[in-house]
C-alpha cells in the first residue's frame, strides 16, 4: 500500500474500457442517483432515504477511511459515455484483508454492457497481486439476478445458498455464496444453462420460444402450478406466488451451476407464458445425462405445444453446441397417459416400472414408468 493518503493511495486500474480510480466530488451526483436507483435499494442495506450529504459522508468515512486504514479498498467504477467522456458508473470494494468480501453497485445507465464483470475482475486482481488478500467471498440476497450474473462470470465458485446469511435493514436473509481464490481463473467457469434461447412453432404453425425465465413470469406460473391437474401429478409444486417466487430462484441458481437447465415455454409474439421445461440432474452420476421435466399452464393444453417444445428441446440437449447430453431419462405416473403418449411420441423408450413410488396429489402412489432416449441410436429419434 502506498505511504500517501486518499485519493493519492487508490491505484488507478484500466482494461481499456473500465477504469477504477478514487472517487472525486464531482461522481457525488451519480453517487446519488446509483445509491437511490429501485433496483440497488432492493437488493442491498444502503440507507433510504439518500442525499448529496449522504454520499459526502460515504466519501470521506467509508471510502477514505477504509483506504488509510487497510481495512478495505473501494474504487469508483468509470466508463464512457455515448460521446466518448468518462464518468462515475458506480463503486467496487474488496473489504477486509487475508479473507475478503467484496461488493459493487452500479448506475442505471451503465448495466447490460459488462462493465462490472470487467471492474470486479480488475479489483480483485489487483487485490490477489498486491498481497491483499487470498479470497474473495461474494455474498447476495437470493434473488439478485444481476449480481449472481457477475459471480458467474468472473469465475466465482458458486457454493450455495445459505439460510440467514445476511442481516440487513433489521432482519436476516437468505442469501447466495461463492468464494474466488487466489489463482482461479476469473471467467465462467462452465456455461450458465437455459440461457440459449430456442424458437420453434407448433404443428398448427403458432410460434413459441423457450428463453429464461424472468420474474414477472411469476403470476402465470403461480396459476399453471396451483391448476389442480397439476398438483395431482407432481405433488412438490409451489401453491402461491412466493413459494413460485423462491422456485424461480432456484432454477437461475440451478442453471448458472450447471445443475439444471431450466426454460419458461412462451409464445414467440406475445411472450405470454405458456408452461416450463427443464433438463435435470445434469451434474448427477452421470454428468452427461439429464432428466426432462415440465409442465403447461392449463390454457395452452392441447395445442401440440409440448410437442414442439420437447422436440426441440431434446434436439438442443444432444446437440455438441447444445447441452451435450449422450442420454436422457424421462418418467411418468400410472395414468397420467397424456404425459407418457408426449414422451413416447417424441421417442422416448421403456426402461422399467417402479411399483407405488409416485406420490398423487390425493395421498395415494403410483406406479412410476421410467422412459429413456439416446441420440443417433435405433432407440432415438
Amino acid at each position: 500500500m502506498s505511504d500517501l493518503g486518499w485519493p493519492l493511495s487508490v491505484p488507478v486500474l484500466t482494461d481499456g474500457t473500465v477504469t477504477l480510480r478514487a472517487h472525486t466530488p464531482a461522481d457525488l451526483e451519480l453517487m446519488v442517483e446509483t445509491a437511490t436507483d429501485p433496483e440497488l435499494v432492493r437488493w442491498t442495506s444502503v440507507p433510504s432515504p439518500y442525499d448529496r450529504d449522504d454520499a459526502e459522508r460515504f466519501m470521506t468515512d467509508v471510502v477514505a477511511a477504509g483506504w488509510d486504514a487497510g481495512t478495505h479498498q473501494m474504487w469508483a467504477i468509470e466508463v464512457l459515455d455515448a460521446q466518448g467522456r468518462p464518468h462515475f458508473a458506480g463503486d467496487v470494494a474488496i473489504r477486509g484483508r487475508g479473507v475478503s468480501t467484496i461488493g459493487f453497485a452500479l448506475h442505471p445507465d451503465a448495466r447490460g454492457r459488462g462493465a462490472m464483470a470487467a471492474a470486479v475482475r480488475l479489483a480483485v486482481g489487483e487485490a490477489f497481486s498486491s498481497g491483499y488478500t487470498e479470497a474473495v467471498h461474494w455474498h447476495a440476497h437470493v434473488g439478485n439476478l444481476a449480481s449472481l450474473r457477475v459471480a458467474h462470470a468472473c469465475g466465482f465458485r458458486l457454493v450455495a445458498e445459505v439460510p440467514a446469511l445476511l442481516f440487513e435493514k433489521g432482519r436476516a436473509i437468505d442469501g447466495w455464496h461463492a468464494v474466488l481464490l487466489f489463482g482461479d481463473l476469473m471467467f465462467a467457469r462452465r456455461p450458465w444453462r437455459g440461457d440459449t434461447v430456442l424458437e420453434t412453432r407448433t404443428a398448427a404453425g403458432r410460434p413459441i420460444r423457450l428463453r429464461p425465465p424472468v420474474e414477472t413470469d411469476v403470476p402465470r406460473l403461480t396459476e399453471a402450478f396451483a391448476d389442480p391437474d397439476t398438483q395431482h401429478w407432481l405433488v412438490q409444486t409451489p401453491t402461491d406466488s412466493s413459494a413460485t417466487h423462491t422456485a424461480v430462484h432456484r432454477w437461475w441458481w440451478r442453471n448458472a451451476t450447471g445443475q439444471q437447465a431450466t426454460w419458461v415455454v412462451a409464445d414467440g409474439e406475445v411472450d405470454e407464458l405458456l408452461g416450463q421445461i427443464s433438463v435435470l440432474d445434469m451434474l448427477g452420476v452421470d454428468p452427461a445425462c439429464g432428466e426432462i421435466g415440465y409442465l403447461l399452464h392449463p390454457d395452452a393444453r392441447g395445442q401440440g405445444v409440448l410437442q414442439a417444445v420437447l422436440a426441440t428441446l431434446v434436439e438442443h440437449a444432444f446437440a455438441p453446441d447444445g447441452l451435450a447430453r449422450r442420454r436422457l431419462t424421462a418418467a411418468a405416473a400410472e395414468g397420467n397417459g397424456a404425459s407418457l403418449a408426449l414422451l413416447r411420441g417424441a421417442g422416448f423408450v421403456p426402461t422399467g416400472r417402479q411399483s407405488a413410488a409416485e406420490p398423487l396429489g390425493d395421498g395415494t402412489f403410483a406406479d412410476l414408468h421410467e422412459l429413456e432416449l439416446f441420440p443417433g441410436s435405433s432407440r432415438g429419434l
